[in-house]
């Protein structure tokens, strides 16, 4: 249900406001300039079609346009191999190592219905929707078989402060992105801890 550029939680406080980063450089491919890049996006289409990127090389450093030629990714390594133009041999490839890719914020791809971005996410408040409580903030979003939901308790119960939320439609039926709400119907002991319920019964 969600797709992302990379969350505010997990985005380095080096970025630029108003830029996403995407991914960053952790390697050299080959001898003709081709970089390896470690992606913090989930649009493959951030590395694989040609157009204007932007390029920073370090905390204080302004984005740089960068132009990217090509773009593939390379199978069971989890990162994409592109090709930036200027950049045609090994030394001045090596040079870039490290330096994050981005894009600013307003380059958004459109989604599908019941998709939405990560950051649209961060800091949602969300509800139970049977009682109307209040039950925390979503702090991240976690990617998994389905993506689950970070949770910072309102009431944090136990030693636990965080709760994480399966982001499916059974159990999240309502993101209202215009509200800045998300309403849930969370299944037995998935906010409660064990100690919380037994109690209840006593």
């Amino acid at each position: 249900m969600s797709n992302k550029d990379k969350t505010l939680q997990t985005q380095p406080p080096s970025t630029p406001s108003g830029w996403i980063e995407i991914g960053r450089i952790v390697s050299v491919q080959g001898l003709k300039g081709e970089l390896r890049v470690y992606p913090d996006s989930d649009f493959p289409e951030r590395f694989e079609q040609p157009g204007k990127r932007w390029l920073l090389r370090s905390p204080t450093a302004t984005p740089e346009p960068v132009e990217l030629v090509s773009g593939r990714y390379l199978t069971g390594k989890g990162l994409f191999v592109v090709k930036l133009a200027g950049i045609d041999d090994r030394n001045q490839a090596e040079a870039l190592r490290d330096c994050a890719l981005l894009v600013p914020e307003s380059d958004r791809p459109m989604l599908e219905e019941d998709e939405f971005h990560v950051l649209d996410l961060i800091d949602l408040q969300v509800f139970d929707q049977a009682t109307g409580t209040l039950v925390g903030t979503v702090t991240d979003v976690i990617p998994a078989g389905n993506d689950l939901l970070e949770v910072k308790l309102d009431q944090p119960q136990g030693k636990s402060s965080t709760v994480l939320v399966p982001f499916v439609k059974a159990i999240v039926p309502v993101v209202d992105l215009e509200h800045r709400r998300i309403e849930i119907t969370p299944p037995p002991g998935l906010i409660d801890s064990p100690a919380d319920s037994s109690d209840a019964d006593q």
